[in-house]
């Protein structure tokens, strides 16, 4: 599970330590050690519930001291027995075993969400399975996160696969969150997995994939299947062609990294987004741009380019990522990443996924 932060597990010492501090500058007829009734609540939000028992049967203890303590007080040490003072014990003892009831149903909440995390990541593991670094004459890197930190799982997608026809990349965004992007997800994995290789040309392989997505949406029962759309971005890298081809299905447009130049590649003509490309039919037009050895091609979902400053301004993308044009594909999405953290002060808002494919100089081969 993980530890609460350093500052929640101090409190109870601090609490007691102002206590301390006020108690003997407060006159006799205002004694502050009343406020220790709080202390066992105080350790419940930090500590386990043998802590709080503990903490509880300090309370009272130190109560009692400073209820006939002369010399820091100024009272008689016959106020121990007062009645006001057993009183506060009492009630003591009460908020001491609520707090040790609400530390245990802490305790427990958050072993079932260490649970879920462990769930839910190996879940994404098995969805976004680790992509291999170098496919033929491209390196391959990628990037995830996830805003939603309980979970640590949504509906972001990206895939890198070598085939007969070249290395062919996937990056999408699936409407929605939770389990329904997830299963949307893994549906639209599932499809270009399968077609990929098999599939002779770009147009075909969104074309195949559009069909077996929405095939699977109109299994759901009610009126869901026309709301499990993905935003999608297919590209081809061919090995003896000079040229990236790129298939955009209602995604933000890829950047082009090249001899120092950051180019947004706009679609000359884009596609809906894969699940409603049955409103235009099976037409998908295919973009072919230069993509020479030495170059590099950023894929990014809309989480990227909708982090927002505290000011509320969206992230430049080509202006913040033109100064790391030379950096490979590893340190310019860790680049990516820490300025996405910084831009947002760490507050990301949505999930995001990046990848980044790099073309070996001279027609080498990994």
């Amino acid at each position: 599970m993980p530890a609460p932060p350093r500052w929640l597990r101090r409190l109870p010492a601090m609490y007691v330590a102002v206590v301390l501090a006020v108690e003997p500058i407060t006159p006799v007829q205002w004694p502050v050690s009343f406020v220790l009734t709080a202390l066992p609540v105080v350790a419940a939000f930090a500590h386990g519930p043998a802590a709080v028992a503990a903490v509880t049967v300090f309370a009272i203890v130190f109560e009692g001291v400073l209820a006939g303590t002369p010399c820091c007080a100024g009272r008689p040490v016959g106020y121990v027995w007062d009645r006001h003072y057993v009183a506060n014990y009492v009630c003591t003892f009460v908020v001491g075993v609520l707090g040790t009831i609400l530390a245990v149903h802490r305790t427990r909440r958050e072993r079932t969400l260490a649970t879920v995390r462990s769930v839910a990541e190996t879940a994404q593991r098995v969805l976004l399975r680790p992509v291999p670094r170098h496919l033929g004459q491209v390196s391959v890197e990628t990037l995830y996160l996830s805003a939603a930190a309980e979970a640590r799982i949504g509906g972001d997608l990206y895939e890198a696969l070598p085939t007969a026809h070249g290395v062919r990349l996937l990056i999408g965004d699936v409407r929605g969150k939770g389990l329904v992007a997830v299963e949307t997800a893994a549906a639209m994995l599932g499809a270009f997995r399968e077609a990929a290789p098999e599939e002779p040309d770009l147009a075909g392989l969104a074309r195949r994939t559009e069909r077996s997505t929405g095939h699977y949406a109109r299994q759901i029962a009610g009126g869901e299947a026309a709301e499990r759309f993905v935003t999608a971005l297919f590209a081809e890298i061919p090995d003896r062609e000079p040229v990236v081809r790129i298939v955009t299905c209602g995604h933000p447009p890829p950047l082009l990294i090249s001899r120092g130049r950051v180019t947004e590649l706009e679609a000359t003509d884009p596609s809906p987004p894969v699940n409603l490309g049955g409103l235009i039919g099976n037409g998908y037009h295919v973009d072919a741009v230069p993509f020479r050895p030495g170059d590099q091609l950023l894929l990014y979902t809309d989480g990227v380019t909708e982090t927002r400053d505290p000011a509320g301004a969206f992230s430049p993308l080509v202006e913040r990522v033109r100064p790391w044009a030379g950096l490979p594909p590893g340190e310019l999405l860790e680049r990516l990443h820490a300025d996405l953290v910084d831009y947002s002060d760490g507050r990301l808002e949505d999930d995001l996924a990046a990848l980044a494919a790099y073309r070996l100089p001279g027609g080498a081969r990994s």
